[in-house]
C-alpha cells in the first residue's frame, strides 16, 4: 500500500547527505496527491508537488530553474525551457524501458500507417543533436521523458443533442449555442480549439493550422473577437475543475473540455459527452524534465523518480484520470481487466469503475467517447504547439481576454 505521509517537509531539496527530496513543478494533469504519496513510499524519498496552471509554470520553469528538479510539463511547453537552457538532456542509457516507450513520441505516429498530426508532435523535438538543437533524429539523450498524454476534443450536453449531430469541431462556432460556448484560457491550447471550429465550419482557411501566419493569426482572433463582443462565449476557463463547473452551473451547453471534467460531470448526474470529431482531435503529450543544476546523488534520485514514472503503477494511476500512458503494457499489469477494457480497448465498463482517489469515476455500462486507445491515436488532427509566432498570439490573444 502506498499511503506513506511521514516526512512531508516544505524545505529545499537536499543536495547532500540525509534523505533526498526532490520538488517537481507541473500541473493538475499529473501531480496529483496519490501520485506524490505513491512515489514517497517506493522511492523512499520525499516528493513536494508545486502544481501552477500551464503559463506560469512555464515561466517558472525557464526563468527560476534553482526552483524545482523535475519539470512535469507538456511537450509543446518545452521549447522555451530549452531555450533559456533550464533543463538538461535526459540520457537514454539511464531509462531501462526506453524500448517499451510507444512509437507514438518515438517515430511521431503510433503505427506505420497512423497520421503525425500538424504542430509540435512531440517527436519533433524529442532527440537532443549535436549543438543541443531538438530534432525527430533518433540520438542517445532526450529532452523530455514521454509520460502521460491525450486525444482532447470538446464537451456538449448529450441531452440536448444528439452524438451524430456533434461530430464536428464547427459546433464550437454554430449560431444556435450563442452565449453558452466556453473555450479554454491557453494561447497554445485554445487557439486550436478555435482553429478547428473555425476551419470545419468553412469561416477561413490554413495553410498549416499548426503553425499558423501573422495574417490567419489575424482572421482568427478577428473572428473570435467579434463573437466575443457579440455575447457568444460565456467564459474561459484554466482549469478542468473550473470547466467542470461552468456547465454543472448551466452556464455552458457546449465547451472545450478535458477528460477529468467528463467525469465530474457524470458523476454529479449532468449529462455529457465528449465529441468524436470527424477532423481528428487535438492531442497533446507530457513529460518530465530534468532541472540543469541537478548533478550527483540528487540527479541520481531525479533518474530514479523518471524511470518510476513508467514502470507500471503511475500509468495505472492516470489511466483512471482518464489519460493514457507511454508504457501502458506496464500500467496494465496494476490494472484490472475492466479498467483496461474501458480506457484502452473502449469496451463498455462492465461494473463501477473508480478514479485516482478510489472515489467511482465511471458508471457500469458507460462508453468512453472515440473507441480504443488505438483508434483514437490514429485521428490526430493537431498537437498543442508553440508556434513560430508565439509572442504574437500571445498578444493576440491578450487583447482578446481582455475585448
Amino acid at each position: 500500500m502506498r499511503t506513506d505521509t511521514s516526512n512531508e517537509l516544505s524545505a529545499p531539496a537536499v543536495h547532500t547527505g540525509g534523505r533526498i527530496k526532490l520538488r517537481i513543478l507541473g500541473t493538475e494533469i499529473s501531480l496529483l496527491d496519490q501520485l506524490r504519496l505513491g512515489a514517497q513510499c517506493d522511492l523512499g524519498m520525499d516528493i513536494e508537488f508545486n502544481n501552477q496552471d500551464f503559463i506560469t509554470a512555464q515561466h517558472t520553469a525557464a526563468l527560476e530553474p534553482d526552483t524545482y528538479d523535475i519539470y512535469d510539463q507538456c511537450f509543446h511547453n518545452l521549447d522555451i525551457v530549452w531555450y533559456w537552457r533550464a533543463v538538461q538532456p535526459i540520457e537514454l542509457s539511464r531509462i531501462p524501458l526506453w524500448d517499451e516507450v510507444t512509437d507514438l513520441t518515438k517515430a511521431g505516429r503510433i503505427g506505420p500507417n497512423a497520421r503525425i498530426g500538424q504542430g509540435d508532435a512531440p517527436v519533433k523535438k524529442l532527440y537532443v543533436q549535436p549543438g543541443f538543437a531538438l530534432s525527430d533524429r533518433p540520438s542517445d539523450n532526450i529532452s523530455m521523458l514521454p509520460t502521460t498524454h491525450n486525444f482532447d476534443s470538446f464537451a456538449y450536453r448529450s441531452d440536448m443533442s444528439h452524438a451524430n449531430q456533434m461530430s464536428s469541431w464547427a459546433q464550437l462556432l454554430d449560431p444556435r449555442w450563442h452565449g453558452s460556448v466556453a473555450l479554454v484560457n491557453e494561447p497554445a491550447i485554445g487557439i486550436f480549439d478555435a482553429a478547428l471550429a473555425a476551419q470545419s465550419a468553412g469561416l477561413m482557411t490554413f495553410e498549416n493550422i499548426g503553425n499558423m501566419t501573422i495574417a490567419e493569426i489575424d482572421r482568427l482572433m478577428d473572428i473570435l473577437e467579434d463573437r466575443k463582443k457579440a455575447g457568444f462565449f460565456c467564459s474561459f476557463w484554466r482549469t478542468a475543475e473550473e470547466a467542470a463547473s461552468l456547465m454543472i452551473a448551466g452556464d455552458t451547453k457546449i465547451q472545450s473540455m478535458w477528460s477529468p471534467g467528463i467525469s465530474r460531470l457524470n458523476l454529479v448526474g449532468v449529462s455529457a459527452e465528449l465529441a468524436n470529431p470527424a477532423e481528428g482531435y487535438r492531442a497533446w503529450h507530457g513529460g518530465l524534465c530534468l532541472a540543469k543544476h541537478l548533478s550527483g546523488r540528487t540527479l541520481d534520485a531525479a533518474y530514479e523518480y523518471l524511470n518510476w514514472w513508467i514502470s507500471g503503477w503511475p500509468g495505472a494511476v492516470v489511466a483512471r484520470q482518464g489519460y493514457y500512458i507511454s508504457t501502458p503494457e506496464r500500467s496494465r499489469q496494476h490494472m484490472t481487466e475492466a479498467e483496461w477494457n474501458y480506457w484502452y480497448e473502449g469496451l463498455p465498463a462492465e461494473v463501477d469503475l473508480p478514479g485516482p482517489d478510489g472515489v467511482t469515476r465511471v458508471k457500469a455500462g458507460a462508453v468512453r467517447s472515440g473507441g480504443a486507445y488505438l483508434q483514437r491515436a490514429n485521428a490526430i488532427a493537431v498537437w498543442n504547439t508553440t508556434m513560430d509566432e508565439h509572442n504574437y498570439l500571445v498578444r493576440r490573444w491578450t487583447r482578446f481576454m481582455a475585448s
